[in-house]
């Protein structure tokens, strides 16, 4: 075990700890405004390790629905089970024990978390398959990784505001933008093989409505930002999140595989800067 343990930590994507970032700041977002900027220490490190345990068993699963695509596609053909160093079993057995992991942390939490986490377990476990047949995956992917903000908020206040909804759409829309970017760089792979991805789907016109979901959701964190009557430290985090969706078009406008590789890691950046201001409201200037 402990000589496999470098593959399985490669199977789960602890080597490129972006997917986690991705799903962890809209969770933070949901954690800071459920809370009023003072989320319990607890209540932060179930949701924290909970993410970082969601994000590694969703890793094998897809992994393991992908197995047989992986092969044909140059950027995952040395993935752990596409190369024949772990087992199909072993990706579905690893995924099964940090969901259970994931579940145990939440035991303290209220009825609506937990029942709120079977149908994010569902979404997170089903994500791989929609590729065959959804033409936008990505925006099932932005539910799966969005989740997090519902069940903030069922943890704090033990009810699902409208809000969390909204901030979820908003999630949607972000997800959509950050992985068809990423979805630009297998382009012509995923031709081949037959998968659908938002990159195909859209076309010549998949910078535009790249950047037409970046806009909605600035656009929903305006919204956010007016009803909630957040200061001038939220609105500079915001900012500074519209620089970043600038930056990232420079980089997709030529569709070229690399950069748009990097506008999609970028997106950590403007996930970020946008808790930074949720972050910096509630401590100096609510």
């Amino acid at each position: 075990m402990l000589a496999r343990l470098p593959l399985y930590l490669r199977l789960v994507r602890m080597d490129k700890p972006i997917g986690s970032l991705l799903l962890l700041w809209p969770t933070l977002n949901a954690l800071w405004i459920a809370s009023s900027g003072r989320p319990s220490p607890m209540l932060l490190l179930i949701f924290v390790l909970g993410t970082l345990l969601m994000r590694s068993a969703g890793c094998a699963i897809n992994d393991y629905a992908d197995r047989d695509f992986d092969k044909h596609v140059k950027r995952t053909e040395n993935r752990p089970i596409t190369s024949g160093k772990i087992a199909a079993w072993e990706a579905v057995a690893l995924a099964v024990v940090l969901s259970a992991i994931a579940f145990l942390l939440i035991l303290p939490l209220n009825t609506l978390t937990k029942e709120l986490s079977v149908f994010a377990l569902f979404v997170a476990g089903s994500y791989p398959f929609t590729k065959r047949f959804f033409a936008i995956p990505q925006a099932y992917l932005g539910i799966a990784f969005g989740f997090g903000i519902p069940m903030a908020f069922a943890a704090v206040q033990d009810h699902v505001p409208p809000l969390a909804w909204i901030m979820l759409a908003a999630n949607v829309f972000w997800s959509v933008a950050y992985d068809t970017e990423y979805a630009m760089v297998d382009r012509d792979d995923d031709i081949k093989i037959g998968i659908r991805t938002s990159a195909l789907t859209f076309g010549r016109f998949d910078v535009l409505a790249i950047m037409l979901c970046y806009a909605v959701t600035l656009g929903i964190y305006v919204w956010i930002g007016v009803t909630l009557d957040f200061g001038w430290l939220y609105w500079i985090g915001w900012a500074a999140a519209v620089a970043c969706a600038i930056y990232h078009y420079t980089l997709i406008k030529n569709r070229e595989r690399m950069p748009c590789f990097a506008a999609f890691k970028h997106n950590n950046w403007l996930g970020g800067v946008l808790f930074a201001g949720i972050a910096a409201h509630y401590a100096f200037l609510r």
